[in-house]
C-alpha cells in the first residue's frame, strides 16, 4: 500500500518517466480501470482526463495550476472567438489569447534571458525573483514554491503551442471549438504527449475524443513495437551511452582529445535522436493502446539529404507548427514583412548587447550600412533577402524555443544557413537530379556531418565549454590514441554503431520486421517484450535519465 501511495505522489527528485518500473505499475492500474469503461463516452474522457491530471502533477507538482489556467483561458477565448461576428473582436481575442500564453511562457522560460541583457543593456544589476512564487505561498501560507528563481514547467512549451494553435484555428474557420471544457482539457492535457509532445493539433485529435474506441489486434501489435523500440531506443541507444560514455565529455572537453570529443558528438547524434525519438514512440505506442492516433514525429532524420530535408523529418510536430504559425504569417519564401524586419532587429539588438564590444559592434553596423549600399546598386540583392528572411528567423526563433540561450539561437542559425546555402546550391550543383546511390550516400554523409557538428551548441553546457571543445578538435586531436580509445569504450562504441546501423536500414526491412511481430502469436510477442525489458533494465543506469525535451 505504501508503494502504491508513492507511486501516485509527487516527488520532485524522482518525476514519472516512461522508463520507470513505477510508471509501467502507474499505467497499468490506470489501463486495467480504463478498459472496464472505454465504452462509456463521457465516464472514458473525464477519467482520462483525471488520470492525465494527476500524470502532470506527479511530473510537476503543483505547476499543474499553470496547465489549468492555459486550458481554462483558451477553452473560453475559443469560444468567444467563433461566436463573434465582429472581425476586430476575434482579432483582439485571438491577439489576447496568443499574448497570454506567450507571456506565461516567456515568464518562465526567458525571464533571465531578457533581465541579463538588459543588465547589460542598462547596466543595471536586477535580479530575477519569481513574484508569482511569492503570491502563491502568499496565499497558501505555504512557502511551496521557490521565489528566488523561476524553474520551468514542464512541457509548458508544448501545451502551450497546442493551445495557440487551436485559438488561431478558430480565428480561420478551420475549426469549431468543442462545447465541454472538459473535452477541452482532455485535448490539451492527454498523458502520453503532455510533457515532451509529439504537439497535437486540435483538428487532428478532437475527431478522436468522441469516436467509439476500437482497439485491434494490429493496433495492440503495433502498439506494443512502438513501445519495446521506444524502450530500446531510450534506455539502450540514449541512456547507456550518455552515462557510459559522453556526459564526462561534454563536462570537461578540455580534458579529452579532439578525437574524442568529435566521437562525442557523434555519440550525442545518436543520443538525442533516441532519446526523443523513443519517447515520442512510447507515447504513441501508448495512446493507441487506448485508441487514439497521435501524429508521427520522426522520418528517419539522418537519411535526409539536406538540412531543409531534416527539418521535415526531424521533430515533424513542431517543424510543421513554425511552418503554419510562423513562417508563413511572416510572409513564406514569398516577401519580407514589417513584422520579419522587427524581429530581425530585435534579434541584432540583442546580439549587440550579448557581445559587449564597441570593435564588433562597429563591424556589424559596417556589413549592414553595406549591405544596403549594395542593395540600391543591385536591387535584385534586397528580393533575395526578402524571400530568405523569414527562413532564418524561422529557424533563429525554433533556436530560442528549445532554450534561453545564445548558444541556441547561435544553432537555430546555423541550420538556418545550411538552408539557404543549400536553396542556392542545388541551382548550381551538376549532382542535384542524380539518383546515383554514390551521389545519395554524399548527400547524406554530408548532411549528417552538418547536423552533429551544429550539435556542439546544442549539447555545450555553456559557451565556455563550447570553446573548450573546439579547441580540442582543432589543436589536439591525438589520433595516436584513437586506438586505445575505441577499445576502452569498446560497449559504447558497439551500441552506437548498432544504433546508426538499425537507423540507416532500409524502410522496407523496417516495416517487415514490425509485420512480423504484429502478426506473431501473443506468447512470442510476450517473451520478446520480457527479453527486451530485461536487456534495457540491465543497462539501466543507477541515475535516472530524464528525457532531454522536459528541458524544453
Amino acid at each position: 500500500m505504501n508503494k502504491l501511495l508513492d507511486i501516485f505522489s509527487f516527488h520532485e527528485d524522482t518525476p514519472l518517466l516512461f522508463t520507470q518500473i513505477s510508471f509501467w505499475i502507474f499505467f497499468a492500474l490506470i489501463y486495467l480501470i480504463y478498459a472496464i469503461i472505454y465504452k462509456k463516452k463521457p465516464l472514458r474522457i473525464t477519467y482520462l482526463f483525471a488520470v492525465s491530471l494527476l500524470f502532470y502533477y506527479k511530473t510537476s507538482g503543483l505547476f499543474i495550476g499553470i496547465l489549468l489556467f492555459s486550458t481554462v483561458n483558451d477553452f473560453f477565448i475559443g469560444k468567444g472567438i467563433y461566436h463573434t461576428s465582429s472581425k476586430i473582436r476575434k482579432k483582439i481575442l485571438v491577439i489576447i489569447s496568443v499574448f497570454i500564453n506567450l507571456a506565461t511562457l516567456c515568464y518562465f522560460k526567458y525571464a533571465y534571458f531578457f533581465t541579463d541583457s538588459f543588465n547589460n543593456l542598462f547596466k543595471t544589476d536586477y535580479e530575477v525573483i519569481n513574484h508569482l512564487a511569492l503570491w502563491t505561498n502568499s496565499i497558501s501560507q505555504h512557502n511551496y514554491f521557490t521565489v528566488d528563481s523561476i524553474i520551468l514547467p514542464v512541457g509548458i512549451s508544448f501545451y502551450t503551442f497546442q493551445t495557440i494553435s487551436y485559438s488561431v484555428d478558430i480565428y480561420r474557420n478551420q475549426l469549431k471549438p468543442l462545447n465541454n471544457i472538459i473535452d477541452f482539457g482532455f485535448f490539451v492535457s492527454f498523458f502520453p504527449q503532455l510533457v515532451a509532445g509529439p504537439i497535437v493539433r486540435a483538428a487532428d485529435f478532437i475527431p478522436q475524443i468522441g469516436k467509439d474506441i476500437t482497439v485491434t489486434k494490429t493496433d495492440f501489435g503495433k502498439a506494443v513495437y512502438m513501445i519495446l523500440i521506444g524502450l530500446i531506443k531510450k534506455m539502450l541507444f540514449a541512456d547507456y551511452i550518455a552515462a557510459n560514455f559522453l556526459d564526462r565529455v561534454f563536462d570537461a572537453p578540455e580534458m579529452f582529445s579532439g578525437f574524442t570529443n568529435i566521437m562525442a558528438l557523434f555519440g550525442y547524434s545518436l543520443q538525442i535522436y533516441g532519446d526523443f525519438s523513443g519517447y515520442t514512440d512510447i507515447s504513441i505506442g501508448i495512446a493507441l493502446l487506448m485508441g487514439y492516433q497521435l501524429p508521427k514525429n520522426f522520418n528517419s532524420p539522418y537519411k535526409a539529404i539536406n538540412c531543409g530535408d531534416f527539418w521535415k523529418r526531424w521533430h515533424i510536430s513542431l517543424s510543421t507548427w513554425l511552418k503554419d504559425y510562423l513562417y508563413i504569417p511572416l510572409g513564406g519564401n514569398r516577401k519580407g514583412t514589417t513584422v520579419s524586419y522587427i524581429i530581425c532587429l530585435s534579434f541584432l539588438t540583442l546580439l549587440l548587447i550579448a557581445l559587449k564590444s564597441y570593435t564588433y559592434t562597429l563591424i556589424i553596423i559596417g556589413v549592414l550600412v553595406a549591405a544596403m549600399l549594395l542593395c540600391l546598386v543591385i536591387p535584385k540583392i534586397i528580393k533575395h533577402f526578402n524571400t530568405n528572411i523569414n527562413i532564418l528567423l524561422t529557424m533563429l526563433i525554433g533556436g530560442l524555443w528549445h532554450g534561453a540561450s545564445w548558444k541556441f539561437v547561435i544553432w537555430g542559425g546555423l541550420n538556418g544557413l545550411g538552408i539557404l546555402v543549400y536553396k542556392y546550391w542545388r541551382r548550381i550543383s551538376p549532382y542535384e537530379k542524380s539518383n546515383s546511390p554514390l551521389v545519395l550516400v554524399w548527400k547524406v554523409g554530408v548532411t549528417f556531418l552538418f547536423i552533429t557538428f551544429t550539435r556542439v551548441y546544442f549539447r555545450g553546457n555553456s559557451m565556455g565549454h563550447i570553446s573548450k571543445q573546439y579547441h580540442q578538435i582543432c589543436y589536439n586531436m591525438d589520433l595516436n590514441n584513437a586506438l586505445h580509445l575505441l577499445t576502452e569504450y569498446k560497449s559504447v562504441f558497439i551500441i552506437m554503431s548498432i544504433g546508426y546501423i538499425a537507423h540507416w536500414l532500409p524502410y522496407r526491412l523496417k516495416n517487415t520486421v514490425q509485420l512480423l511481430f504484429i502478426n506473431s502469436h501473443f506468447v512470442i510477442k510476450t517473451q520478446i517484450a520480457v527479453l527486451i525489458s530485461i536487456i534495457c533494465y540491465q543497462t539501466y543506469a543507477a541515475d535516472f535519465q530524464p528525457f532531454i525535451y522536459f528541458q524544453f
